[in-house]
């Protein structure tokens, strides 16, 4: 494919905000979309184009903003339409992109088509969500669960049915088997596309559609008490049913009437299910969250293995991705520990596609410590000790050394990291070897070498702790040399090669020449531009 056809979704970086930890700019201790604003040039500057930004709907807050009471409106906590029309406009101005979540999956309970559905039986509206009777004993319909704990069923005493709820029983699941509910959520998505937005990310794609005859879900066989009690069941019928693919199909139909918008899946699923939602004729999602480096060891082997599969079950056409890091899952310093951070970052934005970055990963902002009084999660606060809480990953954005990071002049809804006056943007933006400056240099490297975002990758070496990949665009060719631990390791590629080190994360092997087989040093990333090479 030439260069200039590349989209600018298969050459940028995507940078996810989670608003209410990015900036406060009226000390009520949340972040808005005025504190956003104040804030896109140093997006700008950073090397970053796409910019997805989580939920800012009106909504009561029981799962922080993917409770949606109204898909066409701003919570005014974010502030209202006016500041979001000047936030579009503000980040079209520097040539940058703006991608909104989409939840359609579920509603809130407070939302006006589950107020009306649930107000009788034969209400209009009460096919919009799914609605059944008990089960014979006056149970639930069958045995789908909560992700977020319990039963998936909430009994309405009013009308004698239970309603599915695959979150939170203020998250009434959609009948997307419903027309009219699908096109009301199609018309959503029409409605910001006419106002300029760029894309969307599409909150639990892969939940959308249930099975229409309620087949009990089977149990999982590796459940442990320890795990929390969403994990007992394998959910074959509560998510990934074939019809989604028809309504992903719908979405991006709606997406491609528009110039060059963007259309990106949450999916928790393996690679082999994952690539299905390229669609047929890659008519699907653009991107399907490859959420892989979220999920596996970090093994050198597996790591390879899981870039070759992925690699070889691409469709035609169909474009990778990859995310480190994101709102649900622990930070990538916590999970590789702070000296493999750089080394991760070197992966995510080496590897060929499209590579996600979660704010604050490129300070190497850790998960930080909550105290039991500060919990806000509701998956946490549903299931004490087993439920998952998202909050460690959430806290403010660290901007300076001032009181609160510089994040608010209020109390923050989230603790910060205690060493923020040593781990923020003002400290490490010049800061030689800091996690910052690193993200700075390797994303304007990779943003100005075609290589590096639109090349091929090749396998190159994987033994022990190395993983080394090229990445090649007509005549230039990069070498890509990662130690996953801290111990030293042999690079012995078997062919000749000889390359200058282009960027490290240890700045004193920068400007080197490097040839052959090599030792490689503990948490060492290495990337050399390639002068002489046998390999291809």
């Amino acid at each position: 494919m030439m260069y200039k056809n590349y989209l600018w979704w298969q050459k940028n970086v995507i940078y996810q905000i989670y608003p209410r930890s990015f900036n406060d700019s009226d000390g009520d201790g949340i972040g808005d979309l005025q504190g956003i604003i104040k804030k896109l040039d140093y997006l700008n500057d950073l090397g970053i184009v796409g910019v997805w930004i989580s939920p800012i709907y009106p909504s009561p807050m029981a799962d922080f903003g993917y409770d949606v009471s109204d898909y066409t409106g701003i919570h005014e906590m974010f502030g209202d339409m006016k500041d979001f029309d000047e936030l579009l406009k503000e980040i079209h101005k520097r040539d940058m992109k703006l991608i909104l979540d989409l939840v359609p999956n579920h509603s809130s309970d407070k939302h006006p088509w589950f107020i009306e559905s649930k107000s009788s039986k034969n209400n209009p509206k009460r096919d919009w969500y799914i609605w059944k009777d008990p089960a014979p004993d006056g149970g639930p319909p069958n045995n789908w669960l909560s992700v977020f704990g319990g039963s998936g069923w909430e009994y309405d005493e009013a009308t004698g049915q239970y309603y599915y709820h695959a979150f939170l029983k203020e998250q009434p699941d959609l009948n997307w088997r419903n027309p009219e509910v699908q096109n009301a959520m199609l018309n959503v998505m029409k409605f910001w596309l006419e106002k300029g937005v760029d894309g969307f990310r599409v909150d639990v794609m892969w939940h959308m559609i249930k099975d229409a005859k309620l087949r009990d879900d089977p149990p999982n066989p590796d459940h442990n008490e320890k795990l929390n009690s969403y994990s007992r069941h394998i959910p074959a019928y509560s998510t990934d049913q074939d019809e989604v693919h028809d309504i992903v199909r719908k979405m991006r139909k709606v997406v491609d009437s528009y110039k060059e918008r963007l259309l990106i899946g949450e999916i928790y699923l393996p690679i082999s299910k994952l690539v299905r939602y390229y669609g047929e004729d890659n008519k699907g999602a653009h991107l399907p969250f490859n959420f892989q480096l979220l999920q596996l060891p970090w093994e050198a082997s597996k790591i390879e293995a899981a870039i070759n599969e992925y690699e070889g079950a691409l469709p035609p056409e169909g474009w990778p991705n990859w995310v480190l890091g994101n709102h649900d899952k622990s930070r990538i310093a916590t999970r590789v520990g702070k000296e493999q951070a750089k080394v991760a970052a070197m992966l995510l934005l080496t590897l060929r596609g499209t590579p996600t970055v979660y704010y604050g990963d490129e300070l190497g902002m850790e998960d930080v410590d909550i105290p039991e009084d500060k919990i806000q999660d509701p998956q946490a606060l549903n299931e004490p000790g087993v439920g998952q809480s998202r909050d460690p990953e959430r806290t403010p954005m660290q901007w300076d050394d001032s009181e609160n990071a510089g994040f608010t002049t209020g109390e923050p809804w989230l603790p910060l990291m205690k060493n923020f006056r040593e781990v923020n943007v003002k400290k490490q933006w010049d800061e030689e070897g800091s996690m910052l400056h690193f993200h700075r240099r390797l994303l304007h490297l990779r943003n100005k070498e075609p290589a590096l975002h639109v090349g091929d990758h090749l396998p190159v070496y994987t033994e022990n702790n190395l993983l080394s990949y090229m990445r090649s665009y007509n005549d230039k060719l990069f070498l890509i040399i990662l130690n996953l631990k801290n111990s030293e390791e042999n690079f012995t590629p078997g062919f000749f090669w000889k390359g200058e080190v282009k960027l490290s994360t240890h700045p004193e092997f920068e400007g080197k020449e490097m040839e052959g087989a090599l030792r490689i040093k503990g948490d060492l990333g290495l990337l050399i531009e390639v002068i002489v090479n046998e390999y291809t």
